[in-house]
């Protein structure tokens, strides 16, 4: 049979940065007052969720549901990776900053869109391998003339804001461990607040706070708890060991907070989000049950010393990859008469929670999405209630659970209108078949899930009924714990941050290559543009001389192939047309028009190949527990636009074309880095047998 091959040609950039000729406007004077005030700075967007309650709520008004038909392009700028593109600008004092994939920043004055610099933290492309979901960045942190980054290899670094020069850094991480920094770093009270990723890696999770002027380290919290006979950090880590059995601190234990945080001056509360167990089948880990604090929680710490106050934990003893690390936000709302200062999540696990800001009391939680892990939630005990059938990992129970490991809202950001109370929600309906891994061996190199993807997939593909994968857009009452309208998204697996504003809209990008304004009432798409680009990142709004901009970086993994909104690259810059894009009204700068050919294609013959069931079976291990994550069980890719579909490259028909980019890294520029320090070469011929093995039998 004859198919269409995939490859990608390779990209070499040389990018000018030049430095802007006067660099003392773009001074960043951030301080505790500004931050504390940044609802009133109409000019700026000083931190990554806009103001310190992390509402993504903006009071400007120019642009409302009259006028956003007047929106057009101001200026746009190529980005210089073709990687997922995850980050909210910050504007300050004159000028705009904006992280891409492999943790680059740059620097733009926000009225020309002049770039003024760029740095480049040059991450080992590697350090991709440790990186669950590709090599992204969720943006910086200003601060007293300083712009703050974490890098994915685990740095935290302090660049001028003005010349982009490195002014101090510090390893946040032990960087011989798969630790990853995605997230973006937020300050309080002078002091610079990072987390990590890596939970699926084996590690243990931590916040730290870092002095802003000189990179010292102020403190840090142990999400759970360590090795007893190290001795435990403090009595809160002891008194979470009683919630642990066996020796998890051998497996990491994960809770890894590598996205949500949120700072109330008045109660002088950091609130943190805490990821999944590691490995993520509790039996593997915690044999005997237990909570496993702090996983999967909400955690309150006092900002100075980053002490325990309280925390509410969303799933007890999780097992199904469900993070809390999702965006929390705060709010005041009405509730039965009064006033109450609550924290808001949506995390994985598909339930909505409205608790008390000062001490976590839970107030309401009701399922945003459909589950079935849980029937509702006890507001008495504020435990889940759980349906028994869907811990496969008890009695080696398979079961299809959902929300699936993508979570019902993972960590695109959500916003809150303080017009309508709404809370406006990227919801993703998925789900997955879990099946425990029964020959589990720790791999220091490798995904440790304890869960069989492979097992998995055979058992949804065995169902005579599949559950439906969704995109959504959900306003949601958070008094009433009710959704008030949806947008279904064209595309099922993936979503995009969201904006909400005083002008009655609410902004979200699509994968599918749009960038929509809503009626922030009824849902109702008032206008649309095409971006040439899927959308991952959440849009910023801000003034200019007093007029309304609205800023959004565009670039998803896979460029849009269907609908209005489908695109070619256009670009040399980035194969996904990665960009940042300026908006105003009246704006009349234009995108390219031109496609320009990135890619190879042509017609091959899937190979033919004798093996033995011992080299097929060597090759479906290795590429489960290497591959399967972002290429698919069974090498069947359910993200084709996303992660190539090894059955239909041309790859697979050569021993020597398949080395050169599983061993020798030849597209680590693209993101498919080098596994030779993970497989063999038996290993890495093994899987293209088993890949050509399973094209023969299911293209056939």
């Amino acid at each position: 049979m004859t198919f269409r091959a995939i490859g990608l040609a390779g990209l070499t950039l040389a990018v000018a940065l030049p430095v802007a000729a006067q660099q003392s406007e773009y001074g960043a004077a951030i301080d505790a007052e500004r931050l504390q005030g940044a609802d009133s700075e109409n000019e700026s967007w000083l931190s990554y969720g806009r103001t310190y309650d992390e509402q993504r709520y903006s009071p400007l008004d120019q642009i409302n549901r009259d006028t956003v038909s007047e929106l057009g392009l101001s200026w746009y700028a190529d980005m210089t990776t073709s990687r997922g593109q995850e980050s909210t600008p910050v504007v300050v004092d004159g000028a705009l900053y904006i992280t891409t994939a492999w943790s680059l920043v740059h620097a733009f004055d926000v009225r020309s869109g002049e770039r003024l610099w760029t740095y480049d933290p040059q991450v080992d492309r590697g350090k991709g391998r440790d990186a669950c979901c590709d090599v992204v960045n969720r943006g910086v942190a200003a601060w007293d003339g300083k712009i703050f980054v974490g890098t994915l290899d685990g740095r935290l670094v302090a660049l001028d804001s003005a010349s982009g020069d490195v002014e101090w850094e510090v390893a946040t991480v032990d960087a011989s461990l798969p630790y990853t920094i995605t997230g973006a770093p937020r300050v309080v009270k002078g002091k610079v607040l990072i987390g990590n990723g890596g939970a699926e890696y084996g590690v243990r999770g931590f916040v730290t706070a870092y002095d802003a002027e000189t990179g010292e380290q102020a403190w840090r919290f142990y999400t759970v708890p360590g090795n007893p006979a190290d001795g435990y950090e403090s009595d809160v880590m002891t008194a979470a060991a009683d919630t642990w059995t066996g020796a998890w601190w051998n497996l990491g234990g994960g809770g890894t907070v590598w996205d949500a945080m949120a700072y109330d001056p008045e109660l002088d509360l950091l609130y943190i989000g805490v990821g999944n167990g590691s490995p993520w089948n509790q039996a593997l880990r915690s044999p005997g049950g237990g909570d496993n604090l702090f996983l999967s929680s909400i955690v309150a710490l006092d900002p100075d010393d980053g002490s325990y106050r309280w925390h509410y934990q969303t799933t007890p003893g999780e097992t199904w990859d469900y993070t809390a690390t999702q965006h929390i936000m705060l709010a005041d709302l009405e509730i039965e008469g009064d006033i109450r200062r609550v924290v808001m999540q949506a995390p994985k696990n598909g339930f909505f929670y409205v608790l008390d800001a000062e001490d976590g009391e839970l107030i309401s939680a009701n399922n945003y999405t459909p589950v079935n892990w849980a029937t509702h939630i006890d507001l008495q005990t504020g435990r889940p209630v759980e349906v028994a059938d869907a811990r496969y990992e008890k009695s080696n129970n398979p079961a299809i659970v959902l929300p699936g490991p993508l979570g019902g809202h993972n960590w695109y950001p959500m916003a809150f209108s303080q017009d309508t109370g709404l809370v406006y929600i990227p919801v993703t309906e998925n789900f997955m078949g879990y099946v425990a891994d029964g020959e589990f061996v720790t791999d220091p190199d490798g995904w440790n899930t304890g869960v069989d993807f492979g097992r998995g997939f055979q058992l949804v593909m065995s169902q005579p009924e599949i559950p439906s994968n969704a995109s959504l857009l959900k306003a949601w009452n958070p008094v009433t714990q009710e959704e008030v309208w949806r947008v279904q998204h064209p595309i099922g697996e993936g979503n995009a941050g969201v904006l909400a504003t005083a002008g009655g809209l609410v902004f979200q990008g699509t994968r599918s290559g749009e960038f929509v304004a809503y009626n922030d009432e009824t849902g109702e798409a008032l206008w649309t543009d095409y971006v040439q680009a899927g959308v991952m990142a959440a849009p910023a709004t801000f003034t200019v001389d007093g007029e309304q901009h609205i800023a959004l970086l565009v670039g998803s993994p896979a460029l849009p192939k269907a609908g209005p909104g489908a695109a070619e690259p256009t670009t040399v810059a980035s194969r996904n047309n990665s960009r940042l894009l300026i908006y105003r009204a009246g704006g009349d700068a234009m995108l390219p028009s031109n496609p320009i050919t990135t890619s190879v294609e042509g017609d091959f013959e899937i190979p033919q190949i004798e093996a033995s069931n011992e080299l097929l079976s060597q090759g479906e291990t290795a590429y489960n527990r290497n591959c399967s994550v972002c290429h698919g069980p069974m090498g069947i890719s359910l993200r084709a636009d996303t992660y190539p579909d090894l059955r239909l490259s041309r790859r697979i028909a050569t021993q020597n074309s398949w080395a050169a980019v599983v061993l020798e890294g030849e597209l680590s520029d693209a993101g498919m880095v080098s596994f030779d320090s993970e497989l063999s070469d038996s290993d890495a011929e093994a899987i293209r047998t088993y890949i050509i093995n399973q094209a023969n039998l299911t293209l056939q």
